[in-house]
């Protein structure tokens, strides 16, 4: 009696197949988990907080009421912390002694992005002060380039003229990177050559200079924010400048 195999006409699977299956399912599936944690993923927002406020006492500043800084003064620059991103985030600013509210905003931060928060001077009052809130850059200037930001905070001054001044030259032969740069307004990124500079700052159209800096050796690379404020003590010069480096 002839016995039939019950296997006999049907595709059976060798065993280096059956392995070879598996993992292929399990790259798949390890693919759709991966996609699905980059598509549920939301990068945190960066940002670091400037008091440019000669006029502020010591203060608190808070971002989505976290502590950002406490007990700070005029030309404090902190580190970057990350917050949640948001289009309307929380930033209030406190006296140190007392918890005295001095001012509060809402601001944009985004995902993934840098940002500066400024306390300012609004120049209206002895006791009233600005957020502002800007988006810093995150790479460095060209190969052989430096790159500069002006924030012009410095409501008794009024608008101002900025030069880049190559060693050896003269404000007379220098073209100013910025003009007419407005109370509140932003100039820049403005991106030159790398060499040993000086920076001076005018009111519009005049040539005495309000501010004159040391010579800035600038090497390649170098992103700045420069914020302009109003000097507090002196008249000679009458404006003082915050500098932070965004990016080494």
């Amino acid at each position: 009696m002839l016995k039939m195999d019950a296997t006999k006409g049907r595709g059976r699977m060798k065993p280096g197949s059956v392995l070879a299956a598996a993992a292929v399912s399990l790259a798949v599936a390890a693919g759709l988990s991966a996609c699905q944690s980059v598509q549920g993923f939301s990068q945190p927002s960066l940002v670091r907080v400037i008091d440019a406020s000669y006029i502020a006492p010591a203060v608190n500043i808070y971002v989505e009421n976290t502590l950002f800084a406490g007990n700070v003064g005029e030309g404090y620059i902190s580190g970057y912390g990350t917050v949640s991103p948001s289009i309307n985030a929380p930033v209030k600013v406190t006296q140190t002694q007392g918890g005295a509210s001095l001012v509060t905003a809402n601001v944009t931060l985004k995902a993934g992005a840098q940002h500066s928060v400024f306390l300012t001077d609004n120049g209206a009052t002895p006791t009233e002060y600005t957020v502002t809130v800007l988006e810093d850059a995150q790479s460095p200037a060209a190969s052989g380039h430096s790159s500069f930001r002006f924030l012009n905070q410095a409501p008794r001054t009024g608008a101002l003229d900025v030069y880049i001044i190559p060693a050896g030259t003269t404000l007379a032969n220098t073209i100013p990177v910025c003009t007419d740069l407005a109370v509140g307004a932003t100039c820049g990124y403005v991106s030159f050559a790398s060499q040993s500079v000086t920076m001076v700052i005018v009111p519009t159209g005049q040539t005495t200079p309000k501010y004159t800096s040391t010579a800035l050796a600038l090497t390649g690379g170098e992103v700045r924010t420069v914020v302009v404020v109003d000097s507090q003590l002196t008249s000679d010069p009458p404006v003082s400048v915050v500098i932070a480096k965004d990016v080494d």
